[in-house]
Formats: C-alpha cells, structure tokens, sequence
C-alpha cells in the first residue's frame, strides 16, 4: 500500500515556543527549499533547507541549518522534494522556532516525489494567501512563523539586475576555507563562486489593503541555472533567467506559489527560497468539458482556488 499525506494539515494560526533543548532526534521529512549557498568561514559555504515535518503529531515547518553540501558523502546529497530521514535538534542560537542543526552524516533519502500532483497532496495544507500577516506577526512578536508557501494574488514583475560579487568579509571568508585542508582531503578545495545575476518578484499578496512586496530569489535553482548557461554573455545568462523564472513560473497556465522565509538578524525581511509551479486549474462544465484557464498570477487576479482536478 502506497504512503499517504496525513489528512490533518498544519496549524498555520497557532505560535509556536521554541523547542526545550534536547539531543538529537531522528526526524522525517519532505524536502521542498534548497536556498543559493553563501560563504562561511567554518564551513566554507552553507545551505538552509525548508522541509515539512512528516512525523506524526509534530506537522510543521523545519529549517535545517548549517549544511555544506557540496562536501556532504554522496550518498547522503539530496534533491527537492525528496523523503528524507536525519538527526537534528532545535539551534541553540536561533529563537526562531522552526530552526534545528542536522547532523550532516545522518541523512539518508527513502525516496523521490516525482510530478506536481504528488508533490501537492503534500503541500496543499501549507498554502496560504496573505503575506502582509505573516510579516504583521513577526512585527508583534520577532520569534513568529518564519517560513511559509504563499500564493501571490498578482506577480507584478521579475526584477533581474547585475551581482556585485562577494563583500570584502565574504570573500575573507571563502579564502580563509579554501586555504585549509581537512585531514581526510586531498584535493585542493575550490572557492564558492559568487552568481551573475541577482533577482527579485514584486508581487502583491491576497490580503485587501496590500501595497507590494519585493522579495530577493535565494533560490538555489537560480545559481545553478546560472552555472549551467556561464559560457552565455550577459544578455544571454539573464533571458535564461528570465525564461524559467518568468515565462516559465509564471506563465498563465502555472499556479505559482512562493516559498518564503525570513533572516534570523532581519525577522521583518522576507525572501523568496523557491518556486512552486504546478499546471493550473482547469475549470469544468457540469458536463466535463474545460472552460479557460484562470488568469496567471502575471496577467491577472490568482484567486483562491478549489482543490485540483485530478
């Protein structure tokens, strides 16, 4: 018999305390964000991951923080929306109730979620509409609910503009891990290598006295994209980001959700960690024939919708 998603959704409106400190615990999980890497003194680069808890009675949101992936065994690498068990526990130095530190030889993926509707049954519950409140919450109270799926009402824009390259500090930093040598290594390390381009959406959520947001993309799927098209020119590196993140995202046949999440040392700023974009709705006649698409998040309102066909 099949694994099926736990027809109780998370309690989105409720705060949660932080956890008691404690060891180590083996959590399960569904992978969904792999935030752009940055440098690290200690560790050369890191990753945020965003998962949803799949352990029963603790349904919720999960940041797993620091990891350096590119130095994690292969056998414990992982992809979006893989199913994955590890060992964590609440960051000690980090209020935000959603933040635990994996131990990163724990990792070990049961298996893949392949195709939107899969993923879906699992992210439905997560969806929500109104990003002015998540950032009103955080406004009250810092350590509230720091990540989220957020389906935009309108995406006004994809702003793409050109990287300034690593600070003088981050780049110390990248030096000073490329210098050393672990015991077990031999090969020289190669340095974190800052992206061409950044980027922004500004969009305006559901909530009825919305002005805009902009919120930057540290989407990992935007560096790499970059990475895989860096013979272009620059013209050419920013219409491949243009393609996928807009004409492809948000195209009117897309129903585009933002994963969201916001900075430990700025509670109150929000950034996009990656993009849901599953096929949209599709309307039927009482008599099953197809009515047009909704309009895209790009070319219209994106009103809540109902579940999907299937």
């Amino acid at each position: 018999m099949g694994e099926q998603p736990s027809l109780f959704g998370p309690d989105l409106g409720t705060f949660h305390q932080k956890p008691p400190e404690i060891g180590f615990q083996r959590l399960r999980v569904l992978i969904t964000v792999k935030a752009a890497p940055n440098p690290s003194a200690t560790y050369g680069e890191t990753v945020c991951i965003a998962a949803i808890r799949l352990d029963i009675g603790h349904a919720g949101w999960i940041r797993l923080y620091p990891i350096n992936f590119r130095e994690l065994d292969s056998d414990r690498q992982f992809r979006k929306y893989d199913v994955v068990t590890l060992e964590a526990k609440p960051a000690a130095n980090d209020p935000r109730a959603e933040s635990w530190r994996p131990r990163a030889d724990s990792f070990v993926v049961e298996r893949h979620l392949d195709g939107w509707p899969k993923r879906m049954a699992y992210l439905d519950d997560y969806i929500e509409t109104s990003m002015c409140d998540l950032v009103s919450a955080v406004r009250q109270r810092p350590a509230a609910r720091s990540l989220a799926a957020i389906r935009p009402r309108k995406i006004l824009s994809l702003e793409i503009e050109r990287h300034p390259g690593w600070t003088a500090a981050e780049q110390r930093k990248i030096d000073q891990y490329v210098r050393q040598l672990g015991l077990f290594e031999s090969a020289p390390r190669t340095a974190l290598q800052a992206p061409r381009f950044k980027a922004w959406y500004r969009y305006r959520c559901h909530a009825p006295h919305c002005n805009t947001h902009r919120q930057g993309i540290y989407d990992w799927e935007l560096a790499a994209l970059q990475r895989s098209v860096d013979r272009r020119d620059d013209a050419g590196v920013e219409q491949a980001v243009r393609e996928k993140y807009w004409d492809l995202m948000c195209a009117s046949d897309r129903d585009t959700i933002f994963y969201v999440g916001n900075q430990q040392a700025h509670p109150q700023s929000f950034i996009v960690l990656g993009v849901v974009y599953p096929r949209r709705l599709m309307p039927r006649r009482p008599g099953g024939t197809a009515l047009e698409p909704l309009p895209a998040p790009g070319h219209g309102d994106n009103a809540v919708r109902p579940p999907r066909n299937t």
